[in-house]
């Protein structure tokens, strides 16, 4: 516990802990939508916006935000009026995007450590700015939807229902687009952008396993995805590992954890509930 008295450690816990709230608060949307992947290809397109600030001496979080905002708008709308599937979609975001960060960044005097930072992330060298970027924004995709969370869930689960129930259904697909790509490059520096949809979905899946309702889930994926963030970034601290892998690995384990103590519960729960009575044969009722 020593290093978290130094401020880089402090600035890293509290960057990592920001993510791990908001980071599941979004991704069950995205898991009711069966998106469950699309923060990997916008992921792929804020590396172009990252390779763009790399090269204009700009801030990459910020030209990031910017670039991936585009690349999830555009692709919702390519999504909704059908002209190509989503896995097509989603792959033109992940091959397009990787393909213009790195050659932007090879463009730019910026060293392949540089890349790597976003690739994998680099919770270490979070600057005080980044942190508060990372704080606001963080607090802002949290809140939002929590405030929005009988909308979107309206939006998420039955589309058509929703629409005919009133709801602005294509602003809502637009919100969590944007959502999405705020989410995803705030953290970058957290755990990489090769990373987060695992931050997004994990906590998701293993909440899913012991919850029942949407609220219900919604609360025990953020809770999960706080204590994957902590821990991930205490496990780092003390075996020098890398944080962002750190946290994905402890939100692996929560899920592998509860994977088999749900398991283990559903065995005991049959073996102590008693065999019912088998039916009567037919040749064994009497008739009076």
């Amino acid at each position: 516990m020593e290093l978290f008295q130094y401020p880089y450690m402090q600035r890293a816990l509290i960057g990592a802990l920001v993510i791990g709230l908001a980071a599941p608060a979004l991704g069950i949307y995205l898991v009711q939508r069966r998106l469950a992947l699309i923060g990997d290809g916008v992921g792929h397109v804020a590396l172009t916006g990252v390779g763009a600030g790399l090269l204009l001496n700009r801030s990459p979080v910020l030209v990031a935000v910017v670039v991936a905002t585009v690349g999830a708008v555009t692709i919702e709308m390519v999504r909704a009026r059908g002209r190509t599937s989503g896995d097509l979609a989603l792959a033109l975001l992940f091959y397009g995007g990787i393909a213009g960060g790195v050659m932007l960044v090879g463009l730019s005097d910026s060293t392949s450590a540089n890349l790597n930072a976003y690739l994998f992330g680099s919770l270490t060298t979070i600057s005080p700015g980044d942190l508060t970027t990372i704080a606001v924004l963080g607090a802002a995709i949290l809140v939002t939807m929590l405030a929005l969370r009988p909308a979107l869930f309206a939006v998420c689960h039955d589309e058509e229902y929703a629409r005919v129930s009133g709801l602005p259904v294509r602003t809502l697909n637009m919100l969590l687009a944007v959502a999405t790509a705020v989410t995803v490059t705030i953290a970058m520096r957290a755990v990489g952008v090769l990373l987060i949809s695992a931050l997004m979905v994990v906590p998701v899946a293993t909440a899913q396993q012991v919850t029942r309702g949407f609220r219900s889930t919604m609360a025990a994926a953020t809770a999960l995805g706080l204590f994957a963030a902590g821990s991930g970034v205490w496990v780092a601290a003390n075996a020098d590992t890398a944080p962002g892998a750190s946290v994905v690995l402890m939100a692996i384990a929560s899920f592998g954890v509860v994977a088999l103590l749900g398991a283990a519960w559903r065995v005991l729960r049959r073996r102590r509930t008693p065999a019912a009575a088998p039916a009567p044969e037919p040749h064994e009722v009497v008739l009076r």
